[in-house]
């Protein structure tokens, strides 16, 4: 099937191929006429299978022309990284239509995206955090809307944006249409489903946690954080074909630690980036821009940008740490390997992350090859302080102390604080002392 067998108007095909895309993806196949049968749908698929595609498609085969200045469509996606990529798709698709798209998020000026929003929009792409705030100032009306797209919402979820998007369903309204995509189907999505979606259609492309036939994964077994940064660096000079390096760092500080290093041993300064959520948007855009256009070779990233990010022609995707999360395996490795071409995806493994890889292979039911080590691999015996051994103390047993028994706290007192209140006879105790009571005399008149 091509897309030229689906119901798409010639805009959108004159669109499409403009962008070369011939053949819709399993996904995008199989939501088209679900989505335009006016159901909810409930759209699972793996990182990398075309998602965007699968909802913008009919929802822009069904946009109609409206002079009012109202969003008929609103797209959710949990980062601004993904408001700026899913605008771009929009802006591509609906090049011979007649249609606004604007998005918005936050981190940047409110005032500057409610200009934009009431000057005219027939398609929102927004965080959820940054539509209550433009609801909340007065600058966005939902009364228009037709269609609520929500994407990535698993991850959304994880992000702790369950308050924000149940406050989105209430002012909604309630005649429209939901369409919620993600990669994994958890008991919050499902809980979701059945409180907000009427009888939603399922359609599922693969199953969660399929690894994709196109991307070839292997490991190697690594003792330490610096030997990690030795074989990086070796597979970078070794391997002329990793031009555009994803690589996966657990932390924000393993992130920029890892980027200190490389930034060190390669002449051009240029060759690395780094992005996560404590870099500045600018930063973040920027990096992004430089390594899709192939000025950065490396871009170390946190787990924000699996799920963030639209990245094209990933050569390679490095997990320098293995995630704690087994199905954040899946949507790391589906950065690379996309739209029918082949991937690599390696990973660097420790002991103590071993049992990360034993679920993931569970997940997957597919066991990750392991090759040697380069000969020529320096193993460095340095440890971060992390990775350093914790000194042990001896727990030495506290003895239980009970009143009855004294000690502790609790013991007789000395004699000297032995303290009564008592009335004192004076004259007994002159007479007790001198034999006889002494008395006051007066003094002469």
């Amino acid at each position: 099937m091509t897309f030229n067998d689906l119901n798409l108007n010639k805009p959108l095909l004159n669109a499409l191929d403009e962008l070369g895309y011939t053949v819709p993806t399993a996904i995008q196949e199989k939501v088209f006429s679900v989505v335009m049968s006016g159901r909810d749908v409930c759209g699972i698929a793996q990182t990398g299978t075309g998602k965007t595609l699968a909802y913008l498609l009919p929802c822009l085969r069904q946009y109609q022309f409206s002079k009012e200045k109202l969003p008929q469509m609103i797209v959710l996606v949990p980062t601004r990284e993904l408001v700026v990529q899913v605008v771009e798709t929009v802006q591509q698709l609906s090049k011979y239509q007649n249609l606004i798209v604007v998005g918005v998020y936050g981190g940047v000026n409110t005032k500057t995206q409610s200009a934009e929003v009431l000057a005219g929009v027939d398609v929102l792409v927004a965080t959820p955090g940054r539509l209550i705030d433009l609801i909340s100032n007065g600058s966005l009306k939902l009364k228009n809307v037709k269609r609520l797209v929500i994407d990535e919402v698993d991850e959304m979820l994880s992000l702790g944006f369950r308050p924000q998007l149940t406050r989105i369903f209430d002012l909604l309204p309630p005649r429209r249409q939901n369409l919620l995509f993600s990669a994994t189907l958890s008991e919050e999505v499902e809980a979701l489903l059945d409180e907000y979606f009427v009888n939603p259609v399922r359609v599922e492309a693969a199953p969660a946690g399929t690894p994709l036939e196109n991307i070839e994964q292997s490991a190697y077994a690594v003792p330490n954080f610096y030997t990690k940064v030795n074989l990086l660096e070796l597979l970078l000079g070794r391997h002329m074909e990793m031009n555009r390096v994803l690589v996966f760092a657990a932390t924000k500080q393993l992130a920029d630690d890892l980027f200190e290093e490389l930034k060190g041993r390669f002449l051009d300064h240029e060759t690395v980036a780094v992005i996560h959520s404590n870099k500045s948007q600018n930063h973040r855009f920027d990096s992004v821009r430089r390594f899709e256009s192939g000025q950065c070779r490396v871009l170390i990233a946190t787990d924000i940008i699996a799920r963030g990010l639209d990245l094209t022609d990933v050569s390679h995707v490095i997990n320098f740490d293995l995630p704690d999360v087994p199905e954040s395996y899946i949507h790391r490795i589906g950065r690379t390997g996309r739209a029918d071409k082949r991937g690599a995806a390696i990973s660097f493994i420790t002991e103590r992350e071993q049992e990360y890889q034993a679920a993931i292979e569970a997940l997957m039911n597919y066991e990750i090859p392991i090759r040697p080590l380069p000969e020529e691999l320096i193993i460095s015996n340095e440890l971060t302080p992390d990775e350093q051994p914790k000194a042990a103390f001896k727990a030495l047993p506290l003895k239980p102390t009970r009143p009855e028994d004294g000690g502790g706290a609790y013991h007789e007192k000395m004699e000297k604080n032995k303290k009564v209140n008592v009335r004192r006879d004076y004259e007994e105790e002159k007479r007790r002392k001198y034999g006889r009571p002494i008395k006051k005399s007066r003094p002469n008149n």
